[in-house]
């Protein structure tokens, strides 16, 4: 046996040895890429298989449904074929269900990937797939929930209330004092919540419902609420004490005034609490305001709410102790199936005068209407899954890494993808079981406040929270695509040079924040863009990207102005900014040059490569058999006998087995003899198969050359095997699968009979030595 695997082994090398030992495990090793394992031991196994290494070569030859009889010794034969093709069949089977159940969650972390740059490459390019499908629905279940019509619905609410102008010419968003603000609230208010007439003064007849636009049904009644401030609630100086009799302070909530006042009967003169009123906090211009306060509901009329404005402004409702007035409304649009959800507020700060403000909330809270919505439904119960999967993968990485798998900012990233999702599942099964909970309340009294500020302030959490988690979900195909050298130069970059960028930070904020204060100071009285200190700070990052107001710097101090402009410019802009980019710069530089110094490696390319090569091979074996036949049944007369077509494939190197399957499918008669008519059908379909596969691999070599896949790669020490040379090896392969069979059953048997011989020898010993009485046997 030692012999033989001499004799083997001298006829390959070490490099043809391991390229069989790859076909044998079903894989294609790229002959430019020498980055393979190590080559084993030249044995006989590597390129000995029982299995034929092509099996079915002529599967597509044709079908016949009814096989002949044959002689014994054909039937056994086939029959123990058949057996074996079902145990492999059967044990196949279990293996790859096997195997894919325990590669389900196989990740570059949870496999052994850091020894083999194929192993990585190709688990790297599966999580990607997996990564796209998930992302595809996750793209589907966040696009799905916005519209168009978000826009133009929100554009046409703040065009009717706040820019449509009053009697006197002023509009919402120009509201300087009370007096403005009480001919808004009886003028364009009134008219844009209540349509009762069309255009030609005919009546809309749609019921109680007030219909903005004669689209947009007005949900329950607008409500209008105050906050403010006890009186004496700051210190008057001593010296303006007998001519200011009162002090009202700006808004904080400890100061609210809670004291009855007016006319005291009705909610619009007493105050209610938060919690009383479900209300919540507004973050408005000048401060954050509470929920709690005095408020009036108005009516289902325009007529009978203009009585309660009027009433409300007769006795003196808004006073110097008011700081904020706010009007909520909701309005319902069943043609796109969204909600309007408007807060419009006044507030009035103690140094006089009115801010105006608005927050409009177009949002979907009713969700599955259509079938849109239905086919959302699915993509949201395919995302479930797709986070219960990204779950078990997570738990599986962190019980093999243990703590050290939190070092790495992708596995945080995962985590925090993850928790996001899980947030956005909770929420909205929240939001439904709300609103359904409060269009049934609204629906049984349609004359109550529709309070859903609670509702679309969570919805426009939970839009910008899918939002932030679908850039996140974006940004994290980076970790998937970081096998790729060119992928890999942007963290590879910001990685190396993150320390220099920090220690730069420090000095660029210590300059920044110093012409922040600088700014404030000098600008703040007058300058709107530096009247706060945060307003300083975003007014500095626009004056870098060249958006400023020199003009009005310039105005507020004329000489302290330009200096400070100039030398802002000029240090932040043509110094520091620079700095940055240059460590960016030289950083990348480095990092490039790294990369193009580099040994190529196993790449995508690399197995786009390999699947054209194994194509290549598999249509050439199977043309060359088709010859092989075409050579056999011409090498016959008119009527060909399966004897010698049988020797005659044997001969090229085919397997028994093969030789009955491709003769019985076109022996019709089942005498073993291929008659004239039974030949040419034969030759007739050999030579389509033929035609066939010359044609796929032409135009398999065009769009291969096309591509340029089958250039070599760059690699000085690369001692691959040219296409040529393996395809010559395969071919040898083929021609001695058969040989090497036969001498190995050979020796198999010369191995059993003299285990047989070993077998009797220590028998007859064991009985010459009974019979001597034990004593030891004499040559």
């Amino acid at each position: 046996m030692s012999m033989l695997n001499n004799r083997a082994a001298s006829h390959f090398g070490i490099q043809e040895n391991h390229e069989l030992d790859r076909r044998d495990k079903q894989a294609w090793v790229n002959p430019a890429y020498n980055g393979s394992p190590p080559s084993s031991p030249p044995t006989v196994r590597a390129i000995y298989n029982p299995q034929s290494l092509m099996a079915n070569r002529y599967e597509n030859l044709g079908k016949l449904e009814v096989l002949p009889p044959y002689p014994t010794d054909m039937k056994v034969m086939e029959s123990a074929g058949e057996k074996n093709k079902k145990e492999e069949k059967q044990q196949g089977c279990c293996y790859f269900i096997g195997r894919g159940i325990c590669g389900l969650w196989g990740t570059t972390m949870t496999e052994d990937t850091a020894g083999n740059r194929e192993k990585y490459v190709k688990t790297s390019l599966r999580e990607l797939v997996v990564y796209i499908l998930f992302l595809t629905d996750m793209c589907l279940l966040t696009y799905g929930m916005t519209s168009s019509n978000t826009y133009y619905y929100t554009k046409a609410m703040s065009d009717l209330f706040l820019a449509t102008p009053t009697y006197s010419g002023v509009d919402f968003q120009s509201i300087t004092n009370m007096e403005q603000f009480w001919e808004f609230a009886q003028g364009p208010l009134l008219d844009g919540l209540y349509w009762s007439k069309w255009y030609n003064d005919k009546p809309l007849d749609l019921g109680p419902q007030s219909f903005i636009y004669y689209d947009n049904m007005l949900l329950g009644v607008p409500r209008i609420r105050q906050l403010k401030v006890l009186n004496n609630s700051c210190k008057v100086h001593k010296n303006f004490r007998n001519e200011i009799n009162g002090c009202y302070d700006v808004y904080y909530e400890d100061k609210e005034d809670i004291n009855p006042f007016g006319l005291i009967n009705g909610t619009a003169w007493n105050y209610f609490p938060e919690k009383k009123l479900n209300g919540s906090s507004y973050w408005g211009i000048l401060t954050t305001y509470s929920g709690s306060g005095y408020y009036q509901d108005l009516n289902m009329t325009k007529e009978e709410s203009a009585y309660l404005l009027q009433n409300l402004k007769d006795n003196l409702w808004l006073d110097r102790g008011t700081r904020a007035v706010f009007i909520d409304f909701t309005a319902y649009n069943a043609n796109i199936n969204l909600f309007c959800v408007i807060r419009l507020v006044v507030e009035f700060p103690a140094s006089g005068g009115a801010i105006p403000s608005w927050q409009i909330r177009t949002v979907k809270l009713i969700r599955y209407v259509n079938n849109w919505d239905y086919f959302v439904i699915g993509c949201e119960m395919v995302f479930c899954v797709f986070i219960l999967y990204y779950m078990v993968e997570e738990i599986l990485e962190i019980r093999i890494h243990k703590l050290s798998y939190f070092s790495c900012f992708w596995n945080v990233l995962d985590i925090v993808v993850i928790m996001l999702s899980i947030v956005a599942i909770i929420f909205n099964v929240f939001r439904t079981l709300k609103v359904n909970a409060l269009l049934g309340k609204l629906l049984k009294k349609p004359d109550i406040y529709a309070d859903f500020e609670f509702l679309s302030f969570w919805q426009m959490q939970y839009n910008n929270l899918n939002a932030l988690n679908l850039f996140f979900a974006l940004i994290k195909i980076f970790k998937y695509i970081s096998f790729n050298k060119t992928m890999a130069q942007l963290s590879s970059t910001l990685a190396r040079c993150a320390m220099d960028i920090l220690g730069f930070a420090i000095m660029f904020f210590i300059v920044f924040f110093a012409y922040a204060q600088l700014g404030y100071l000098l600008f703040g009285t007058e300058v709107e863009s530096f009247s706060t200190f945060v307003k300083c700070i975003f007014t500095q990052f626009r004056i870098i990207l060249g958006d400023f107001d020199y003009d009005a710097i310039d105005k507020a101090n004329r000489i302290l102005g330009p200096l400070y402009f100039v030398t802002y410019v000029f240090f932040v802009f043509f110094v520091l900014l620079n700095m940055f980019l240059a460590i960016i710069n030289d950083t990348y530089s480095e990092v490039k040059a790294e990369l193009s110094g580099q040994e190529d490696e196993f790449q995508f390319s690399d197995i786009i490569k390999q699947g054209y090569m194994k194509t290549m091979m598999k249509l050439k074996l199977k043309n060359e058999k088709i010859s092989d036949v075409q050579k056999a049944l011409g090498s016959g007369s008119k009527e060909l006998e399966y004897e010698d077509f049988k020797n005659t494939l044997r001969q090229m190197g085919h397997s028994d087995h093969e030789i009955s399957e491709a003769f019985t499918r076109f022996d019709h008669d089942g005498n073993l003899i291929l008659d004239k008519e039974e030949q040419n059908r034969m030759i007739s379909d050999l030579e389509e198969k033929k035609i066939s596969l010359n044609a796929e691999i032409e135009n398999l070599g065009k769009d291969y050359s096309n591509n340029t896949l089958g250039k070599p790669m760059k690699n000085s020490n690369s001692n691959g095997v040219s296409q040529a040379e393996f395809q010559m090896l395969v071919q040898r392969v083929v021609h001695l699968e058969q040989s090497i069979g036969s001498i190995v059953s050979k020796i198999d048997a010369v191995a059993m009979k003299l285990d047989t011989l070993d077998e009797s020898k220590d028998q007859m010993g064991r009985l010459w030595n009974i019979n001597e009485g034990g004593k030891p046997f004499q040559g």
